[in-house]
């Protein structure tokens, strides 16, 4: 259970969840829409008891679900791509409400978002109602937007460290220039 609060810890540490629709993240989800011909592409974080999709293609009215049903939180357990392709007859997935439910899920490839440190925050997944099949360049390219995916929340967590020790800097200098101007004064 520590591994997984530490992973919780690190999610946050990017300060990405409930944040507001992004371009760059929503491009993502749609390039892998069309690259992979699926009707539905999702970027998820799995949170403590939900599943937080940060960019969707394909799928309306839906910004979360419990973490319970959700397959993003099997497949942050891999290193590779988790792949599911045919969930009605997959042992992993065949109670799963998405899958027997009225959503009616049957295919479900996901790449993990992986950070430098080692923790897989979410993934980047594409998802069909019917059965579907992907070769071993597919699930690299999915792993590679991944990457890409990643590269983006670090670049936003790399500026908002900056700012932060900045403004750090900038306080400090204040208070260096009041005491410069307070013994100048004496």
């Amino acid at each position: 259970m520590v591994i997984e609060e530490e992973r919780i810890s690190a999610l946050h540490r990017y300060q990405i969840l409930d944040t507001p629709p992004d371009g760059s993240f929503d491009r993502i989800t749609a390039l892998a829409a069309k690259m992979f011909n699926m009707p539905i592409a999702l970027i998820t974080l799995v949170d403590h008891d939900r599943i937080w999709f940060k960019s969707k293609s394909g799928l309306e009215g839906v910004t979360q679900i419990d973490r319970v049903p959700g397959l993003c939180a099997s497949a942050i357990f891999s290193k590779e791509v988790y792949l599911v392709e045919n969930a009605i007859e997959d042992p992993r997935t065949l109670t799963n409400p998405l899958v027997c439910g009225e959503f009616g899920l049957r295919f479900y490839a996901a790449a993990p978002l992986h950070t430098h440190n080692g923790y897989n925050l979410g993934t980047l997944c594409i998802i069909d109602k019917n059965q579907r099949y992907i070769n071993r360049e597919q699930m690299e390219m999915l792993q590679e937007l991944a990457g890409i995916v990643m590269d983006e929340m670090e670049l936003r967590l790399s500026a908002r460290n900056a700012i932060s020790e900045s403004k750090e800097r900038i306080t400090q200098l204040e208070e260096e220039i009041k005491i410069l101007k307070s013994n100048q004064s004496a």
